[in-house]
């Protein structure tokens, strides 16, 4: 004897005609929200990225202006320091030669000093994140070229683990919550260029 089939409730209407009865979801196949989702996520990212901003805009602001954590006031960029010299002639490794000979150049400095500042704010403001974290994280990864073999490990060290987080927040779109990242996606400019969001 074969068991029976189970048929779907069926309800009738209009004279005799049927229709099927939609049947409730089962509760197992609710989706649980991505982690992205969770608003407690997007705060830690948020704390992150107003973190690692102000890590670009000090630096920044200590070496232009000689506020003696790191570079004393006779150092100042302002006072006609050298921002790159230092760490650069200091080079060890497989590009030292090329950083020594780019030690201290005008336009090196240039680059580095508007990159930390242009990475700081726009990481601050939460705003053009992927043109940000791209060009923090390759100024990290040059950085950490400049030491190797690093002090503590094999290869890795914390400038390859902020590159990482930087290319992490842009992905995130971590400028969306405590910042203007919202707001700079629906400008004009980004709609016609999205890799500026």
């Amino acid at each position: 004897m074969t068991p029976a089939t189970q048929v779907p409730p069926r309800h009738a209407v209009n004279g005799g005609s049927t229709i099927d009865t939609p049947r409730p979801a089962s509760p197992t196949t609710t989706a649980r929200p991505a982690p992205s989702d969770r608003p407690f996520a997007g705060y830690i990212w948020a704390a992150t990225r107003l973190c690692l901003g102000w890590t670009f805009l000090w630096a920044f602001l200590d070496k232009t202006f000689g506020l003696g954590h790191e570079t004393p006031s006779a150092n100042a960029w302002l006072s006609g320091g050298n921002p790159t010299k230092g760490f650069l002639s200091g080079s060890v490794g497989p590009f030292s030669g090329i950083y020594h000979d780019i030690a201290g150049a005008g336009l090196v400095n240039l680059l580095f000093m508007v990159g930390l500042l242009g990475i700081g704010l726009a990481l601050t403001l939460g705003i053009a994140m992927w043109p940000a974290c791209i060009a923090g994280a390759t100024m990290l990864v040059l950085m950490w070229s400049a030491s190797l073999p690093p002090q503590n490990n094999l290869f890795m060290d914390d400038h390859l683990i902020y590159a990482l987080v930087l290319i992490g927040l842009a992905a995130v779109g971590a400028g969306k919550t405590l910042g203007l990242g919202a707001r700079w996606a629906r400008t004009e400019v980004v709609q016609r260029h999205s890799w500026l969001a």
